[in-house]
């Protein structure tokens, strides 16, 4: 009896071993760490975990073209110090040769998963101005980005997938054309968003059904130097794209128009525009007729909770 009693605790032992996992986990270039990479770090986490995830990353810089694959979700990606611990990558459009949709191949961050943090890093896409080429691209839902500086040219940031929530809180962005774009649900909160170029900073394509698309609140527009002259809000990537400024700064790079068309009228019917509280010398009263100055308010419909519904980052 004595025996079975001994096999059957050392079964139950075995079983509860097999429900344990590693939830903190450092990523070290250097050595010193349990993993040399990042993407290994990930590819060995636990899928669908229980228990939070955090894998800590040391200063470096990381080249590596890594994904956050849809069974990785409830994990923080959070590095050592935003300014020396850089994820770099360099594909670009040409450079896949993937036909007509090589931009979404062209990511060097990609998050699938739901309820993703991604803090305290620079992720760069280093091409260059060669065509569309994406830094970071998020597809999950309950994705917040803090305390980030995300690096590109045309297309840096990509945020996909319809009715995904994401929100961005003091991070420093910056491209050329399009570098802000896609259909999801986006708070951007005391960002800097950096124009490297004369060009549109955003090109939402927000569902016709998504009551908002890119919202940003507090955030000041800046460009990278004085032969940055003549930058727009944005156009619309698709009829319904929503964009809307609470309280920004804008610069004097800002054009007084504000936003473009992309060549259709019909898009003016259908996008959303608009302003509340904007300052500095990018603030004008010239915009587009079919943008919108909202009315005080209106802008209260603007709050994380009406935005973000059920979630609160």
């Amino acid at each position: 009896m004595k025996q079975l009693i001994l096999i059957f605790l050392l079964i139950l032992i075995r079983l509860t071993g097999f429900g344990q996992y590693a939830t903190e986990i450092v990523v070290d270039k250097e050595g010193n760490g349990d993993f040399l990479s990042i993407q290994a770090a990930l590819n060995a986490t636990k899928a669908f975990p229980e228990k939070h995830i955090t894998i800590f990353i040391k200063k470096g810089i990381y080249r590596e073209k890594v994904m956050i694959y849809s069974w990785n979700n409830n994990l923080t990606l959070k590095g050592e110090h935003k300014d020396s611990t850089i994820i770099r990558w360099g594909d670009h459009f040409k450079k896949m040769n993937l036909g007509r949709n090589s931009t979404f191949h062209t990511y060097t961050l990609k998050v699938q998963a739901n309820d993703v943090s991604i803090q305290n890093l620079t992720i760069e896409n280093e091409a260059g101005a060669v065509g569309q080429a994406i830094a970071l691209h998020l597809e999950g839902d309950r994705i917040q980005v803090e305390n980030c500086t995300i690096n590109g040219n045309q297309d840096t940031l990509y945020m996909a997938g319809e009715g995904s929530r994401q929100y961005f809180q003091n991070c420093n962005i910056s491209g050329t054309t399009d570098f802000i774009f896609g259909e999801a649900t986006v708070v951007f909160s005391s960002c800097n968003i950096i124009s490297k170029s004369n060009s549109y900073i955003t090109a939402a394509s927000t569902p016709k059904t998504q009551p908002y698309g890119l919202t940003f609140i507090d955030c000041k527009l800046t460009k990278i130097n004085e032969g940055v002259t003549k930058v727009y809000l944005g156009r619309p990537w698709r009829s319904y794209a929503k964009t809307v400024f609470i309280n920004c700064e804008l610069g004097e790079h800002i054009v007084p128009s504000g936003w473009d068309n992309w060549g259709s009228r019909e898009k003016e019917m259908t996008a959303f525009y608009g302003e509340y509280g904007s300052t500095g010398r990018g603030a004008g009263k010239k915009r587009v007729q079919w943008s919108h100055q909202l009315t005080k308010l209106q802008a209260s419909d603007y709050t994380m909770s009406k935005i973000f519904n059920d979630w609160t980052p």
